[in-house]
């Protein structure tokens, strides 16, 4: 059985990738896919995330086994499989590739091919540049991106150290740590 799926940006209009791959292929294999299908660095971490009808993230699969504390198993992708995630046609993805600006591509299984396999993935369709793998905060900005960085501290042009106030601050001008290290100067 073969995979067809559909790979777009939301930050590059005429961006679109089409890759089939063979569904026991792993995810692995898919990412390699398409770090050579728009030049981005494999030194980069990157996740899947299997997504509900609405882009929203349920389902994570890393690159590299994360530390969790959680029950749950962590999902790498030389682990998966695409067959074992993957069923139906129009089942949603999502490949995030920045993970400070949490950027990704949106992938569609737009086809599935069945009685038919493939020795190694393929990129059918190339159109446009993909969009910077990884982007300057200012650009992304300046392109109206939003961003949620927790600039409201030290980031931000409005910060006034004298707004600070001193509570919970008592007693560390006179702490013995502080006399010590200037005795040292």
């Amino acid at each position: 059985m073969i995979f067809k799926f559909l790979i777009l940006s939301d930050e590059v209009e005429m961006f679109k990738r089409e890759i089939k791959i063979d569904a026991d292929a792993t995810f692995l294999d898919f990412y390699k896919t398409i770090i050579d299908c728009t030049g981005f660095s494999e030194k980069e971490m990157a996740s899947f995330f299997l997504c509900d009808d609405k882009w929203r993230k349920k389902e994570e699969i890393t690159l590299v086994e994360m530390d969790t504390y959680s029950d749950e198993d962590s999902l790498t992708m030389g682990a998966c499989v695409l067959s074992d995630y993957l069923e139906d046609e129009k089942q949603k993805l999502m490949f995030v590739f920045d993970y400070l600006t949490e950027r990704a591509l949106y992938i569609e299984l737009a086809e599935i091919i069945p009685g038919k396999n493939l020795h190694a993935p393929l990129c059918t369709l190339a159109v446009g540049d993909p969009p910077r793998q990884v982007a300057q905060i200012e650009e992304l900005k300046a392109e109206g991106v939003a961003l949620d960085l927790g600039e409201s501290f030290y980031g931000d042009e409005s910060f006034e150290p004298d707004e600070l106030d001193k509570e919970g601050f008592e007693g560390l001008d006179d702490s013995p740590v502080e006399e010590e290290s200037a005795d040292l100067y």
